[in-house]
């Protein structure tokens, strides 16, 4: 898109990562296409990206799930606990950043410890992942994307909220913030009722501050990242529908009626009036963690939930497309767009409009699918590999 920045992946290097031992794959700014079987290592390829920025990538996997296993190791339950790394040249406009992470290889037996993931950039150790949301961004769909409105609201918040980093690096910051502040508070009030004595009120008036004043930000990014985006959504992409979009919970509520200060005290309360025995003190009882995504099919008035299977897949394409378009617009940098499996299931016009809106934009997209023919309209618009047995070849 003319005057934004592309985000775009020159060199991809992994070790140790899921079936990859060691394999380094250089390429240009344009769209990336991945074909080849089934659990050829496509997905892999395009996980490894995924870690490029804040999170746990578009698996959402424990640390220790990503070691390379041996043949050996596949038909056992041993595994040695490789640490693995995915390392990238990237380019953001007209700077190149080296960045680097995987599993802390800090001592030899790593089972005994805590998994912890390292990040460098440009050689230099980074304190979190939160400085990788700086230098790139990127949005995904997968197929267990595709079930996102049907199942949990865990899933939708996480959709969101993954929609919110493009545009506000810091929001990773303050989930994981929110997170550790609520296993705090739960563990004291969880350790004290088991001692039978009565938890620390100084320590909880703390830490329960830490919980406020993380969730009402995190619900007002939500809220902005909504109130920015529903415009672009509501005009739809080519043949993708129109989506309206709306976050709905006790906090998102006071927020839309109240003062963020009032919206903190009513927050405040709800944590101390929650700490005693007969309440349910491992949970925090309101917050950002039990609001829900909503999501409608404006042209048809109906909530996603209740559209068929195709017409949930095009709304999540819609919504994804209208978010990097809006960024680049916004903020003025086009981020990295990760497709699994994205064209199996669509069909001729918006197949064909997918590659035109990738191209438009300028997105250097990483697709994958079983079938080369369907990714034939791109041509050389588009860099085309085989991927078999964890090997990757260009193809024509």
């Amino acid at each position: 898109m003319l005057g934004a920045e592309i985000h775009v992946v020159r060199r991809l290097i992994l070790t140790e990562f899921r079936c990859y031992e060691s394999v380094q794959l250089n390429i240009d700014s344009r769209p990336v296409v991945l074909t080849g079987p089934n659990g050829a290592g496509k997905t892999n390829l395009l996980e490894a990206v995924s870690f490029l920025v804040p999170g746990r990538g578009l698996r959402g996997a424990r640390l220790t799930e990503i070691s390379r296993r041996s043949p050996a190791e596949r038909l056992s339950d041993d595994q040695q606990l490789r640490p693995w790394a995915v390392a990238a040249r990237i380019e953001n406009g007209s700077k190149l950043f080296n960045v680097g992470t995987g599993l802390s290889p800090d001592t030899a037996d790593l089972q005994a410890l805590r998994p912890r993931r390292v990040v460098r950039i440009d050689g230099a150790a980074s304190r979190g992942q939160a400085a990788l949301g700086e230098i790139v961004a990127a949005l995904w769909l997968t197929p267990d994307t595709q079930r996102l409105f049907v199942d949990g609201a865990a899933g939708r918040r996480r959709f969101l909220d993954r929609l919110v980093f493009a545009y506000d690096p810091a929001h990773a910051g303050r989930l994981q913030g929110y997170e550790k502040a609520m296993r705090d508070r739960s563990r004291v009030l969880g350790d004290a009722d088991a001692d039978g004595r009565a938890p620390d009120g100084t320590w909880l008036d703390a830490v329960e501050a830490t919980i406020v004043e993380k969730g009402v930000a995190i619900t007002a990014a939500r809220t902005d990242l909504v109130r920015r985006l529903n415009p672009a959504c509501a005009m739809g992409v080519g043949p993708f529908p129109a989506a309206g979009l709306a976050v709905s919970g006790e906090i998102d509520d006071w927020l839309a009626h109240m003062s963020a200060l009032d919206a903190e005290d009513n927050f405040s309360a709800a944590l101390v009036g929650s700490r005693d025995r007969g309440s349910q003190v491992r949970r925090v009882p309101v917050g950002p963690h039990m609001s829900d995504f909503d999501v409608t099919h404006l042209d048809k008035n109906v909530a996603a939930a209740l559209c068929s299977t195709g017409e949930q897949k095009a709304l999540l394409i819609s919504i994804v497309l209208a978010n990097a378009r809006l960024q680049a617009l916004d903020v003025g940098a086009v981020p990295l767009l990760l497709l699994d499996e994205v064209a199996a299931h669509l069909d001729e016009a918006r197949r064909e409009a997918l590659f035109e809106e990738i191209t438009a934009m300028g997105a250097q997209a990483w697709m994958t699918g079983t079938d080369p023919a369907l990714f034939a309209p791109l041509g050389s618009a588009a860099q085309h590999f085989s991927v078999a047995d964890a090997r990757i070849t260009p193809s024509s």
